[in-house]
């Protein structure tokens, strides 16, 4: 049980390193990919790597006022009661991620942008509900680049995809 949480208090500090809020939202580009392309193992791994992303930085020496704030606020609401509506809340996030690569799985392009949009205007909005200011506008900065590279990246695979002619089953079958 110490080992335990000593890797908590180590992965904890990991975690005010403002580096990993910056590439968290990445993530969902390779789960996007991966769910287009049907693999499963790569869902899965790019799961592994967004859970585990939170402490492959190393620790700061100073975290800024707003990383504690916002840290502290997300500790406190996890490890605070927990009511029926935070229960709801809480299901929010695994079934977006379901809905996500559902919409990708199905090559729905637009569906997904959806979707990924909806994912982190919620967690934006859920930081300033959990969050004073400081916290919540230290979180924000990662969350609206992030934002700004997915919905561009996105967008631009999209008007790729409407610009390609569209193959028939008939031309398909002779094309090979």
């Amino acid at each position: 049980m110490e080992l335990l949480t000593q890797f908590i208090e180590w992965a904890w500090a990991r975690h005010h390193n403002i580096l990993s809020w910056y590439i968290r939202p990445l993530f969902l580009l390779p789960f996007c990919y991966f769910a287009y392309k049907r693999n499963i193992w790569g869902i899965i791994i790019t799961l592994l790597a967004l859970a585990t992303s939170m402490f492959w930085f190393p620790a700061p020496e100073n975290p800024s006022a707003g990383v504690i704030e916002m840290l502290n606020a997300e500790r406190d609401y996890l490890l605070g009661d927990w009511s029926f509506w935070k229960v709801v809340v809480s299901c929010y996030t695994p079934l977006t991620f379901y809905l996500l690569a559902l919409a990708f799985w199905k090559r729905s392009l637009v569906y997904g942008l959806i979707v990924i949009n909806a994912m982190l205007i919620f967690k934006i909005i859920w930081t300033f509900v959990v969050s004073d200011r400081q916290g919540a506008l230290t979180h924000l900065v990662p969350s609206v680049v992030g934002f700004i590279i997915i919905n561009t990246v996105m967008l631009f695979i999209i008007r790729r995809k409407a610009r390609q002619p569209r193959q028939t089953t008939v031309d398909a079958a002779i094309n090979g």
